[in-house]
């Protein structure tokens, strides 16, 4: 009977590991030179497909960079990956132990607890790599409550304070008009753009005002089409900010940029947003090595003359779209060596 008893106590204690490997997935590191660095990858958007291209980032930085990578979900009861959770983030305690955060999210409400611990990773001066839809991060927190003022709509909200913008509009014509990045000529030698030599990306490009103290690496050409061979786009239109028209390439608007945010906290976070970052943004190899060289820059390192980014498993993403997710996805089924069930949501037919 004191036997039975002990079987059913390690079980017991057991669960709280099972559920952790069902709610998320992690990656050990390879020998290379993220040195075991901890990067944790916070996967949470509607639209975009981050839980299908952020465990494929994870898998590049651990198996050709050396870096052991967590990918969060949000999740349903039953440990289901389903992005329109907006109030769920699986396994929080992981913030606990990043050295560096790699974001796709989008109106995020979490619970009081799991934001306490992303803002002390913040004031502790992580870096963070933000993409497409993160700067319109949160949104839904009630009037008075502790994060009220990380709503995008709040003054700009978390987007605005920490990355350097929150969400305007869609600059291109959703589904229409792809973009083609446009290296900002003082900055070609710049670490993160090593290895860089073309960027395209099948989402529109999105109106934004980065502050004065942030540096603008890449400006997204808006194209006629959703081609990487699309001519630019030739048409004016207002800026929401202003109303002033302009060409709408003239100028183009930033797509990429850099900022040191000093928090209140008194620490610095080493800030990399790119307004780019769907699933099937991230087929194209520069804006992977983008966010590579992002992780390298975060951290101080040396960012590689040409970073790897060569998949590691079969890599067939789901176009973007609201509820095109794959149903019934867990989290293991991003491990290495899986190819990821059911069939991704197809590109649109265009004439």
């Amino acid at each position: 009977m004191k036997r039975l008893a002990l079987v059913v106590l390690a079980l017991c204690l057991a669960v709280p590991s099972i559920r952790a490997q069902e709610t998320s997935v992690s990656y050990a590191a390879r020998p290379g030179a993220g040195q075991g660095r901890h990067i944790v990858f916070l996967a949470g958007d509607e639209e975009y497909r981050s839980e299908e291209g952020l465990p494929m980032l994870a898998k590049i930085l651990s198996q050709r960079h050396g870096f052991k990578c967590t990918v969060l979900f949000s999740v349903d009861p039953d440990g289901t990956i389903n992005p329109k959770n907006g109030a769920s983030l699986s396994d929080p305690a992981v913030l606990d132990t990043a050295d560096a955060v790699v974001m796709l999210l989008r109106f995020r409400a979490w619970p009081d607890e799991v934001m306490a611990r992303f803002d002390r990773l913040l004031k502790a001066g992580k870096p963070i790599i933000a993409l497409r839809t993160s700067t319109h991060a949160f949104n839904g927190f009630p009037k008075g409550s502790l994060w009220e003022s990380w709503n995008y709509n709040s003054q700009g909200g978390f987007g605005k304070r920490v990355l350097g913008e929150t969400w305007l509009t869609h600059w291109g014509r959703h589904k229409v008009e792809a973009t083609r990045g446009a290296i900002e000529p003082s900055q070609r030698s710049h670490p993160l753009l090593r290895g860089i030599t073309d960027l395209f990306a099948d989402t529109d490009v999105y109106e934004a005002y980065p502050p004065a103290d942030a540096t603008i690496l890449v400006r997204g050409v808006v194209l006629a089409g959703m081609s990487p061979d699309s001519t630019p786009a030739e048409y004016r239109k207002p800026r929401s900010t202003d109303k002033q028209v302009q060409g709408v390439n003239d100028p183009a608007m930033p797509v990429v940029w850099t900022r040191q945010h000093r928090n209140e906290a008194g620490t610095t976070n080493r800030v990399l947003t790119t307004t780019l970052g769907s699933a099937t943004d991230l087929e194209s190899e520069g804006v992977r090595r983008l966010v590579v060289n992002g992780v390298y820059w975060g951290l101080g390192f040396d960012v590689p003359p040409k970073a790897d980014v060569t998949y590691v498993d079969e890599y067939r993403p789901s176009f973007y779209g609201f509820d095109g997710f794959r149903k019934g996805l867990r989290a293991s089924d991003f491990a290495l060596g899986k190819r990821v069930p059911g069939e991704p949501l197809p590109r649109p037919v265009t004439p």
